[in-house]
């Protein structure tokens, strides 16, 4: 699993491409907890084109952020999912948790 993270005017979006799952919660949990830190940031995107599996360990991650970030006011925004990681959001009823974007 690669993360990148890009910062833009208010916004700050953490791509990341391959596999989403409990090997990468430190670094993803690392990302994310720098960018609610910073005040320049309002909101956070997470790309998610590029990620051909997602597990019950990412969709957990994505909870905690999504947790972390209300506690500051930055809301979160899921980006470009498709194939397995846009099913497995859709069956964990993710668009009722998540501003879910595509063709950003």
């Amino acid at each position: 699993m690669a993360i990148d993270i890009q910062v833009r005017d208010r916004s700050a979006r953490i791509a990341m491409s391959g596999r989403f799952d409990f090997e990468v919660h430190r670094d993803f949990k690392n990302v994310y907890m720098t960018l609610l830190d910073k005040p320049a940031v309002h909101e956070i995107e997470v790309e998610m084109s590029k990620v051909d599996y997602l597990d019950s360990a990412a969709l957990g991650m994505l909870m905690l952020l999504h947790d972390r970030a209300k506690e500051v006011n930055k809301p979160v925004v899921l980006l470009n999912a498709s194939g397995v990681a846009s099913q497995v959001m859709e069956v964990a009823n993710f668009s009722k948790i998540f501003i879910i974007r595509t063709g950003c």
